[in-house]
């Protein structure tokens, strides 16, 4: 197999597979081939999902904290994040949902592949909605999944999924742009293109980014994910939306002190590690002389306060 279109953007060209062969041919179909390797890497590679999530959940929380727990994994996808937690959390109960019916196939067949008795998954109904009848939740994941959500599904269904969090539970975001970085790198890899209005980004982006094509309508960026997230957009929805302050976290575990900490554990950015050193201290420096908080990507935990 190879692909037609050579100038097409391939995360990874080659991986080496424990799966099935039934199971490839399911990745396939609903991934395509220039995500194909990608796709499977992300439950295979301890340096993929599981890195991300576990640096994310255990900076704030013990493991101790999940036992005969209840998880959703919201934006499930084809079931990596939530094979990763059930790994990580084999008490938990790990309820994946996900708009598209294809990917969830995919989802349930990686689970069955695996053996996993703690995980079920829901099709959403609509981008607005929540599948009938599931929830409370003690915990809510969320693993790249915010950026490629429209505007008006960000408004309507962060505040429903705020609503079938129990008090006292967290909301964990991760490997969410962030809207306002110098650089977008998550689907145009332009610089400073975060900072154009609407309409000036798309023909930047038509322009000069090779992982777009000259005819990408606005709409089709935004659920690829062109525009990020800022912690004060996300807290600003869960408060205006389902009432309540929601409280920021500050990770304390693993020996991170703050958001730069964490970035620096994920594994973005790992084929520049000078750079990403570099980077680091630019933005550790910001910090202490601004007292702002930059990073790429947010990897946040968002507690929803007793009584809310």
């Amino acid at each position: 197999m190879y692909l037609r279109n050579k100038s097409a953007f391939m995360p990874i060209a080659s991986w080496e597979t424990a799966y099935p062969e039934a199971l490839i041919k399911r990745v396939l179909e609903a991934k395509g081939l220039a995500f194909l390797c990608d796709e499977i890497a992300r439950d295979e590679d301890p340096s993929c999902v599981h890195r991300c999530l576990s640096n994310l959940i255990f900076a704030y929380m013990d493991e101790g904290a999940f036992a005969r727990k209840s998880i959703l994994d919201f934006g499930c996808g084809c079931g990596s994040s939530s094979v990763v937690l059930a790994r990580l959390f084999p008490e938990a109960q790990i309820v994946g949902v996900d708009l598209s019916a294809k990917v969830v196939s995919v989802a349930k067949a990686r689970v069955e592949h695996y053996g996993f008795s703690n995980v079920t998954f829901h099709v959403s109904p609509s981008g607005e909605e929540l599948p009938d009848g599931i929830g409370p939740f003690d915990f809510v994941i969320m693993s790249g999944v915010y950026e490629h959500l429209l505007p008006r599904e960000r408004r309507v269904v962060i505040p429903l999924i705020w609503s079938v969090l129990k008090p006292g539970g967290v909301l964990f975001l991760d490997q969410t742009p962030n809207r306002y970085f110098f650089v977008e790198t998550h689907t145009t890899s332009l610089p400073f293109i975060n900072y154009l209005p609407d309409r000036l980004a798309l023909l930047f982006a038509q322009r000069f980014s090779k992982r777009i094509a000259r005819d990408e309508i606005w709409e089709t960026l935004l659920r690829k994910g062109i525009r990020g997230a800022t912690v004060r957009e996300i807290a600003g929805i869960i408060k205006n939306g389902a009432g309540g302050a929601p409280a920021l976290l500050e990770p304390y575990r693993l020996g991170f002190r703050d958001a730069i900490d964490v970035w620096c554990a994920q594994p973005s950015w790992e084929r520049s590690p000078g750079l990403k050193r570099c980077l680091r201290y630019m933005l550790k420096l910001l910090r202490y002389t601004t007292g702002l908080t930059v990073v790429p990507d947010l990897s946040i935990a968002i507690k929803k306060l007793d009584g809310q």
